[in-house]
């Protein structure tokens, strides 16, 4: 029985083709880049046409393998002059359209800490985007000119794709595993969904290189981990490499900046726009229901073996394909640390690979130039010596996109630990100083989620949390690196959210800053988690325990004239659950401390007024 439901068409495999093409020498190349081809420009003369690739995984229960729906776009001249030509691969599980804005089907972050949540409401349905052959437009206008082939592809369960959204697990590297193989001559394309005739694709020079942003940047790392051969090079945007680390923080339930009450069950109804409704039906009840919901731990937050099979960081000694990693230092969907592990693991394992990170928001890709050095390197084998490029690229606060600045690595390698301690001030501001204080000091905070972060952190006066700050800085000072606190605290509860922010003061209130002015650095943790990742135990109420994990990494200048800040507070009303106020945190300043990774070390801050 055909379980994937589309339109009936007459022509399965769609094609614009002309008649003949101009004779042009693909690539042209420049300085060491794939050059704009001007005949390349005119979208009459591409071809485009559409196929299913098999896989080796059946998740719909069919008792067939699962394929995935693929669409390609080339140059004419493949046909006309038999050229074979290097791929640029795209997959995503949003070509086919998604749940939407509608956030009325989230978790209620109104919980108590421990407590099993009430249930949620039933996601709308999707209304599926798009129609065949074309499942994508990205990237094809970037890459086609300078004499690429573009292929996108829909990830399983998602569009005209068969299968079931499994969000991160084994199929999701898998699925563009097998199109890559495709690609390269050892897999099995067809016309239709089921049976068909078979596709080759004989215009592909068996070299392959991926790039997306955010979800379409996981699954290019996906694929890598698998190590198949043909894929030379991925350049991931704001990956999602954990989805532990995405919902999760040291144990902590934490949701992404801007989705509060999501959770990874929630992601696969926002994008599970494939199948009938027997085959919906399947997914919903053996992958969501079955697997997700049981796992995933709303009550505890703990890492468990479902979140341990979503971690590409437990993978990532598969991979092969040079890397270009992509993020930035200011985003609070994917947090920066899920580029960083990566990459540190990269080159430990001796891969070839670089980082470019930027002070904006979610996604960002590197400057074009630089991408086409890579996939002009690594898939047409010029030699510009890319690989021998610094291994940093940063764009620096105030500086044109295009033009990052070149580092011999991150962390910078002259950035030195250099430890600060909290000096008591509350309820108002209390001061950071190089030496421990010589009189134990405590001091106490109340929980109450109804404030935000950026309103405690601006408060003069205010019991919701404690704050401490350097003196002003009488020089610039550079901070690369992951910063680290310490932290002796008490609770009067069994359990507790524990939110601390690196903030810039004073805090800049005119009507042309952003949030990124001030808000150096935050982290998240779980006080019922010291002793344990994956078991959460009940603190006892009173009783002081040591509690140290790292904030999420940064690279960035802070001003002259400004202070450091370190901001502890319980419940962060924009990421973790909202338990009732009222929780009393106390703070043993004298066994707490912040560690900061200061591009010149101590000497850095001998200056200070």
């Amino acid at each position: 029985m055909n379980r994937l439901s589309f339109p009936v068409l007459a022509l399965l495999l769609f094609a614009v083709s002309p008649l003949s093409g101009a004779d042009v020498q693909i690539p042209v190349i420049k300085d060491g880049e794939a050059q704009i081809i001007k005949e390349l420009e005119d979208s009459d003369y591409w071809i485009r046409h559409d196929l299913w690739v098999e896989t080796e995984f059946d998740l719909d229960g069919d008792g067939k393998p699962d394929r995935m729906h693929v669409a390609v776009t080339r140059p004419t001249q493949t046909d006309t002059q038999s050229l074979k030509l290097p791929v640029i691969y795209n997959s995503s599980p949003y070509f086919a359209g998604t749940t939407g804005d509608d956030e009325t089907y989230f978790w209620d972050a109104r919980q108590e800490l421990g407590d099993e949540p009430p249930q949620r409401s039933a996601a709308p349905a999707i209304e599926r985007e798009g129609t065949r052959p074309i499942i994508s437009k990205r990237h094809v206008k970037d890459w086609l000119p300078r004499g690429f082939v573009v292929v996108h592809s829909s990830a399983p369960g998602t569009g005209l794709s068969q299968g079931c959204p499994t969000i991160g697990d084994d199929p999701e590297a898998l699925a563009p595993k097998a199109v890559i193989d495709w690609l390269c001559g050892r897999g099995k394309g067809f016309t239709e969904p089921f049976g068909g005739e078979p596709v080759e694709a004989y215009w592909s020079s068996g070299k392959v290189g991926m790039t997306g942003t955010s979800y379409n940047g996981t699954i290019p790392l996906a694929a890598a981990t698998t190590g198949v051969e043909g894929l030379e090079v991925i350049i991931p945007v704001a990956p999602n490499t954990s989805y532990y680390h995405y919902y999760r923080s040291n144990g902590l339930v934490r949701h992404p900046g801007g989705y509060l009450g999501e959770d990874i069950d929630i992601l696969y109804d926002f994008i599970h726009s494939g199948g009938n409704e027997e085959t919906q039906a399947y997914c919903d009840c053996h992958v969501r229901d079955e697997t997700m919901k049981p796992n995933q731990d709303r009550a505890t937050g703990d890492y468990n073996d479902f979140w341990s099979s979503r971690d590409y960081l437990n993978r990532v000694d598969g991979v092969k394909a040079a890397v270009l990693m992509a993020h930035a230092f200011n985003d609070w969907n994917v947090v920066p640390e899920h580029s960083i592990r990566i990459y540190e693991a990269l080159k430990k394992n001796g891969v070839e690979a670089q980082l470019f990170m930027h002070q904006g928001g979610h996604g960002g890709p590197p400057p074009i130039s630089m991408m086409n050095r890579w996939f002009t390197h690594y898939l047409y084998g010029e030699d510009n010596g890319v690989e021998n490029d610094s291994k940093s690229w940063i764009f620096r606060e105030g500086d044109e996109r295009t033009n990052p600045t070149a580092y011999p690595d991150y962390p910078h390698p002259w950035a030195k630990d250099v430890l600060f301690y909290p000096v008591a001030g509350a309820p108002e501001r209390g001061g950071l100083q190089m030496e421990p204080a010589q009189e134990a000091s405590a001091e106490t905070l109340v929980d109450n989620f109804s404030f935000s972060g950026e309103a405690l952190a601006q408060a003069e006066y205010t019991e919701h949390r404690l704050i401490y700050a350097t003196p002003k800085l009488s020089e610039p000072v550079h901070l690369s690196g992951t910063p680290r606190v310490k932290l002796r605290i008490a609770c009067d509860r069994p359990a507790a959210n524990l939110s601390v922010w690196l903030v810039s003061l004073p805090w800049n209130t005119s009507k042309h800053s952003k949030i990124t002015d001030n808000i150096i650095t935050r982290g998240w943790a779980d006080p019922q988690n010291i002793e344990s990742i994956r078991e959460s135990k009940p603190l006892v109420p009173g009783q002081f325990y040591d509690i140290e994990f790292d904030l999420q990494p940064d690279d960035q200048v802070i001003a002259k004239g400004q202070q450091i800040g370190l901001m502890i507070f319980s419940s962060d009303r924009d990421y973790t659950l909202h338990p009732t106020p009222g929780t009393k945190l106390t703070v043993d300043l004298q066994q707490s401390q912040l560690s900061l990774p200061v591009v010149g070390g101590i000497m850095s801050f001998e200056a200070e007024d």
